[in-house]
């Protein structure tokens, strides 16, 4: 339900920047964000967002995180303070025409 995402994670690495496959599914999941008004951003560190999104070392490889969606079932979004921050970043990088900014991450 396109209602109650908020934002769209499209994460690679450098080394997945060639890959045809990966930028062709980014190109279609950036058309329906940009079609319903959800946010995007680029995160550079795939392996550094499963550290902080996934429960502590699985004995299985890493789930696929390279489109993740933020949903808030909550009639307004506004109410989290960092939510909040979230969405102005993104404004203000769309008036700067950066449409999908880039995120970072890290290693630990």
């Amino acid at each position: 339900d396109p209602d109650n995402v908020v934002l769209c994670l499209l994460a690679a690495d450098e080394e997945e920047a060639g890959d045809a496959a990966l930028q062709i599914h980014f190109t279609l999941i950036q058309a329906f964000c940009c079609e319903n008004d959800i946010n995007i951003l680029r995160v550079s560190n795939p392996a550094r967002l499963a550290q902080l999104l996934l429960p502590a070392p699985r004995p299985e490889p890493p789930a696929d995180l390279h489109c993740v969606l933020v949903t808030n079932p909550h009639a307004s979004q506004w109410k989290d303070p960092a939510l909040s921050q979230l969405m102005c970043f993104c404004r203000e990088s769309r008036y700067m025409d950066q449409w999908v900014p880039v995120i970072n991450l890290p290693e630990r």
